[in-house]
């Protein structure tokens, strides 16, 4: 009896389109992100990013062309399938929802459970093991509204980590978010050991940060390898309008982006 291959989170984007009003906000992007791979997608405002995202996740369908998980197009799966395999941090981790820490992670169990089906003892230690791994345990009695920024994009990874995924997919997880906590958030996600596809705005933290950038610009894709093939100066000048200054950093070996202040006339 044969079995079908176990998943590995290889994602691939086939002529990925998302139209409104006649108005292309992506338009025909092929990616790939390879299994464990961390994978960003940079661009200005307005370059199609969070939209990209979510046609990859879900909440949006495109009008054209297909995201594949392992092979298997995300949009033929039901949204409790997909859960099980792919999960979200979303931009901003605010809510309203008078929920506790401890219960907001362990919602992230349900795809894996029945409707009506109690938490498990199995799924309540998956949750405090969560809780204990991005740092938030301490915290697990309070309501998730009351945390700063940095602890709710925590708890949301944590979140995350129990639904069990092979692919993650963060839009904006440093946003609002002071540097040691975006230096926190993106350690935690190269460690997850999940496939991880996200947009940054930051080009030093998707440098250092990622093994793959994809540069979009109006919806098109652009430019796509390693981080010091992807950022030159002429595509920063080309896609962002800006003057800089690309060099290797000695301690981390990661391109560095050193913006120039537009010549006085």
């Amino acid at each position: 009896m044969t079995h079908p291959p176990a998943p590995t989170g290889e994602l691939r984007a086939e002529g990925l389109s998302y139209e409104v009003d006649g108005r292309l906000l992506v338009d025909g992007v092929d990616l790939t992100a390879a299994p464990g791979e961390t994978v960003g997608v940079v661009g200005p405002n307005g370059s199609g990013k969070t939209t990209l995202l979510r046609c990859v996740y879900g909440t949006l369908r495109p009008t054209a062309g297909r995201a594949l998980l392992d092979g298997e197009d995300l949009h033929t799966m039901t949204p409790k399938a997909r859960a099980r395999r792919l999960a979200t941090v979303p931009q901003d981790g605010q809510g309203a929802f008078e929920l506790t820490v401890r219960q907001v992670v362990a919602m992230g169990r349900s795809p894996h459970k029945r409707f009506w089906e109690a938490d498990t003892a199995a799924d309540e230690e998956f949750v405090e093991a969560a809780l204990a791994r991005v740092g938030v345990a301490d915290l697990a009695g309070r309501t998730f509204p009351s945390l700063s920024g940095g602890e709710r994009q925590r708890a949301l990874v944590a979140r995350a980590l129990v639904q069990e995924p092979t692919l993650v997919v963060l839009d904006e997880p440093t946003n609002h978010l002071d540097i040691r906590y975006q230096l926190d958030i993106l350690t935690l996600v190269r460690e997850l050991g999940t496939t991880n596809l996200l947009a940054l705005h930051d080009l030093n933290l998707a440098a250092y940060y990622c093994d793959v950038l994809h540069v979009l610009d109006g919806g098109r894709l652009v430019a796509s390898g390693a981080p010091k093939d992807v950022l030159t100066p002429e595509l920063l000048a080309g896609v962002y309008g800006v003057t800089a200054e690309v060099s290797t950093h000695p301690v981390t070996g990661a391109p560095t982006v050193v913006y120039l202040p537009p010549t006085a006339s």
